[in-house]
C-alpha cells in the first residue's frame, strides 16, 4: 500500500477553509504533524512554490507544489534517491460546509519499502492534519493574516 488518504467534513465554508490550507507557514500553529515550515520563494502560493518542512521523526524535506487549483487543492512533492513522495490537499463544498481530502502517496524503487515503514506514521499524521484544520476553520478566534 504506496497511499493513505483522509476525508473530514468540516462545517465550514470551502474559503474559510482554503484559506486555513493554504496559508502553509501557520500549519504548525494547528497540527502537531509539522513543527516547523518556512517558504523558500516569496509571493503567492503557486506552481513552483517551494517550501522547508520539519516534522517530528522525519528529517526536514522542501516540497514543491506542482498543481494548484486556487480555492480547490493543491498538489506538492518532494523525493530522494529511490522514493518520491505526493501530497494532496484539497477542498470542496459538501452539504453544510466543506470536505478535505488528505492523501500522500510515494512512488519510485524504494516505494513500498518506505510506504511500510512508515505507514502508521503517515496516517496518524493525516489524522492529525484533518483534526486540526477542522479546529482552526471553526474557530471563532481565528482570522487569516
Amino acid at each position: 500500500m504506496n497511499h493513505f488518504s483522509i476525508t473530514a467534513d468540516i462545517p465550514a465554508a470551502p474559503d474559510r477553509v482554503w484559506s486555513v490550507l493554504a496559508d502553509v507557514e501557520r500549519w504548525p500553529e494547528w497540527t502537531p504533524s509539522v513543527t516547523r515550515i518556512r517558504r523558500l520563494d516569496q509571493g503567492a502560493l503557486a506552481v513552483g512554490t517551494r517550501v522547508r518542512i520539519h516534522q517530528p521523526r522525519l528529517l526536514p524535506a522542501i516540497w514543491r507544489i506542482v498543481e494548484l487549483a486556487e480555492g480547490r487543492r493543491f498538489t506538492w512533492v518532494t523525493g530522494g534517491l529511490g522514493v518520491r513522495a505526493i501530497a494532496e490537499h484539497g477542498v470542496e463544498p459538501f452539504e453544510r460546509g466543506s470536505r478535505v481530502t488528505l492523501s500522500v502517496r510515494f512512488e519510485g524503487l524504494l516505494a513500498s519499502l518506505v510506504s511500510r515503514l512508515t505507514r502508521d506514521l503517515n496516517r496518524r499524521y493525516l489524522e492529525l492534519e484533518a483534526a486540526g484544520l477542522r479546529a482552526r476553520s471553526i474557530s471563532p478566534q481565528w482570522r487569516h493574516a
